[in-house]
């Protein structure tokens, strides 16, 4: 399996990968969860904002957003997290996670990461090198809990 991997800015992202990132996030986020919420949010296109994002045959598989830092001591945020339905079971989270730290050391280097997990997810990012940071907590119904990585 050859995965394509590709770390945009958000400038340099096409209309038809724009498309396959939302329609990815549309089916897993909001029809699969059964999570009614607003995925468009405003930030695919804001500042320095970094898009990862796997395919696999011309079909995308695994993506993840990295926003910059809001303030000079905030951390970097990685979010919107996700493997595809059909290719969940194939270690592509860890891969493109590994991606997405790759990105954050690139583009803002010995800032602390930050990302809001689902509860049920925290041994994996546990297993990256993230700690839990807070209490869970529900996020559009779905407990989450803060996890840092310095």
């Amino acid at each position: 399996m050859q995965m394509q991997w590709f770390d945009c800015h958000h400038s340099e992202l096409s209309a038809q990968q724009l498309y396959s990132v939302l329609a990815l996030r549309n089916h897993v986020f909001i029809v699969e969860q059964n999570c009614p919420y607003q995925d468009v949010d405003g930030q695919d296109l804001q500042a320095d904002n970094r898009h990862i994002m796997g395919f696999l045959d011309g079909k995308l598989l695994a993506y993840a957003r990295v926003l910059t830092p809001s303030l000079e001591s905030a951390p970097v945020v990685i979010g919107r997290v996700i493997v595809s339905e059909e290719a969940r079971g194939l270690k592509l989270g860890y891969r493109l996670m590994e991606h997405a730290l790759e990105s954050c050391e690139n583009h803002w280097p010995q800032r602390a990461i930050y990302l809001s997990a689902q509860a049920h997810l925290e041994g994996f990012y546990g297993r990256l090198g993230f700690k839990a940071v807070g209490e869970v907590y529900l996020e559009d119904n779905i407990p989450h809990i803060g996890m840092q990585k310095d």
